[in-house]
């Protein structure tokens, strides 16, 4: 029980301290806005974007702590090993990503619910693909990092393997469904804090969970899945950068259809169809015939 004590506090920790910094990095903002033009941008962002900012902050600075407190302080026991080393699961998990939701795509557009838009200048469509590229490089690893090596890795000594995929994947699902709230009125020390109920509140509306839900809980089994298969994080990294690049590029890439769309062809969110947990489901039984490597354990 106390690894799973120990990531409780951290998640806990997280959305409190996250959320008492957000008033002073917002206010930080708006003073230094006043000596410094260049700032003006930054500090003209809603407040609901510092919230998530810091959380993202907040969860960064606790990573180490607690990477000490599960003795996961080192590159060997998080699966970090060498990319150059790496770079053939790397590889192989960047084509199953990729290839699955453009599998998703094409299908999408085959029955119509999604056309794709070959009216994008040269420009726009170098620039897409640039952001596309680096939000599934940075997405990866630091989720990767975050929800495979500490999460699973930590549950993974202590629970049998199964018990430790569902717990991690449906944390893993569950924040990405925190609702996006905007604050109004002035910000005070506690509107931080008072947003984190309406956040929350973004899990309860099952409307948006079903099958969506569902399929990252897929997705995050066959992730931790792979990190178990392979003995390191980088197959994973591959598979979920894939993921997020399609992600990023088909709502941009496509446009509406002649069909409309439905709970099993889902929408421009791609994830949000049965069709997606369809293949999460099919990613799963790919990733389960990895040849077994052992995980590297907390090196002496």
């Amino acid at each position: 029980m106390r690894t799973a004590g120990l990531l409780l506090c951290y998640i806990a920790g997280v959305f409190v301290v996250g959320a008492l910094l957000a008033p002073w990095l917002f206010h930080l903002a708006q003073w230094a806005s006043g000596e410094f033009q260049v700032l003006h941008g930054l500090a003209s962002q809603p407040f609901h974007r510092y919230v998530n900012r810091s959380l993202l902050v907040a969860a960064l600075a606790g990573l180490w702590p607690l990477l000490r407190a599960l003795n996961l302080a080192d590159r060997p026991a998080l699966g970090l090993v060498s990319p150059l080393a790496a770079r053939r699961p790397l590889a192989l998990g960047l084509a199953l990503g990729f290839s699955s939701l453009l599998l998703a795509a094409m299908l999408t557009a085959l029955v119509g619910v999604r056309s794709f838009n070959f009216s994008l200048t040269a420009p726009v469509l170098l620039k897409l693909l640039v952001s596309a590229t680096l939000s599934a490089v940075a997405v990866a690893l630091l989720e990767e990092l975050v929800f495979r090596s500490v999460v699973f890795g930590a549950l993974r000594r202590v629970w049998s393997l199964w018990p430790a995929l569902l717990a991690s994947s449906t944390l893993y699902s569950a924040v990405h469904f925190l609702a996006r709230v905007e604050h109004t009125g002035p910000v005070g020390w506690n509107s931080g804090l008072a947003l984190l109920p309406r956040m929350m509140g973004g899990l309860a509306v099952t409307e948006t969970l079903i099958p969506a839900a569902l399929t990252l809980v897929l997705g995050g089994i066959a992730l931790g899945l792979a990190y178990q298969r392979t003995g390191n994080l980088w197959f994973a990294i591959g598979l979920h950068a894939g993921w997020v690049f399609w992600l990023k590029v088909f709502k941009t890439m496509t446009t509406p259809g002649t069909a409309a769309a439905s709970a099993f062809w889902g929408t421009e969110k791609l994830l949000d169809g049965w069709l997606a947990f369809l293949i999460m489901a099919a990613v799963i039984a790919v990733v389960a015939r990895l040849p077994q490597t052992p995980l590297p354990e907390k090196s002496s």
